[in-house]
């Protein structure tokens, strides 16, 4: 599923595409939604904004259009024209003079009052924004301090979109990793030094994915992989996807296990059982 940092660079391609622009037609794959082509059409586009892993487009009639890619959803940002030939199926089409926005193979899309946004059921519970603008480290700092959350395993934990919004699979292992935590974890087996480094890795290396375009590894380290003729997948990482590989920082195989149900990477020696944690860091 992509994770807050690629749902917010979709965001981005689509706003500059047809944000500002008057749109011309929208079509729906979906029957309970075929009845807001004809409100929509001719409508201005506010903007294009993302709220954790879903994309708002915001019209100047009132209304804003809702979508959540889930697991498969892909948008394709295209010149007006015909569509492009694939097996996905197309979910939803926004056309302007002269481009046009495409949503393929999700299903998770609605349109609402621009008032009302709070009251839906996704956006309604969001936790906070790791990559909101007016987001400050001292507030996701606080978040983590909050005795509510103290008491569930971290790999579940990071990724609850009511508790932190914009972290998936990837930046949950890299973030424990990069903070020397075990998945296995809860806020409650941390110190307070160790619950604000790894607040503030999750705001840093969210938004460095946002920046880079998904690297959350160290820059310097990825430039030199990438220079050394290494694939984007193979320098981006810290320990994700990297299972049998040896730890940057220590040179112990990272390995693959499950943590709360999900699967997961980690450094056996930098990331310890919760009651051997050292706070290594990579």
């Amino acid at each position: 599923m992509p994770e807050g940092p690629e749902i917010k660079r979709a965001a981005d391609e689509i706003a500059a595409a047809i944000g500002g622009r008057r749109v011309s037609r929208v079509w729906f794959a979906f029957r309970r939604l075929q009845r807001y082509s004809r409100q929509l059409a001719g409508s201005r586009v506010l903007d294009v904004t993302a709220r954790s892993k879903a994309i708002l487009t915001r019209f100047d009639n009132g209304l804003t259009l809702y979508s959540h890619n889930q697991l498969y959803g892909r948008w394709l940002v295209l010149p007006a024209g015909g569509y492009p030939a694939t097996s996905r199926s197309l979910r939803l089409a926004i056309h302007t003079r002269d481009a046009m926005a495409l949503l393929y193979s999700a299903s998770s899309i609605d349109v609402l009052k621009t008032d009302r946004l709070d009251r839906h059921p996704y956006l309604g519970t969001l936790g906070i924004e790791l990559l909101a603008d007016d987001t400050r480290p001292e507030e996701v700092v606080a978040r983590f301090e909050d005795r509510r959350f103290h008491r569930r395993q971290l790999m579940g934990l990071l990724q609850d979109q009511q508790f932190i919004a914009g972290m998936g699979n990837y930046l949950c292992c890299e973030a424990l990793h990069v903070s020397g935590v075990h998945p296995g974890a809860r806020l409650a087996d941390l110190d307070r030094t160790a619950r604000r480094r790894l607040a503030k890795t999750c705001l840093d290396l969210t938004r460095q994915s946002y920046r880079t375009g998904g690297i959350t590894n160290r820059i310097g380290r990825a430039k030199k992989l990438r220079s050394a003729g290494a694939a984007f997948e193979a320098y981006r990482f810290h320990l994700y996807r990297r299972a049998g590989l040896p730890c940057y920082r220590c040179g112990s195989a990272i390995v693959k296990e499950r943590f709360s149900g999900r699967t997961g990477y980690r450094c056996p020696v930098c990331q310890v059982e919760p009651h051997r944690q050292t706070g290594c860091r990579s």
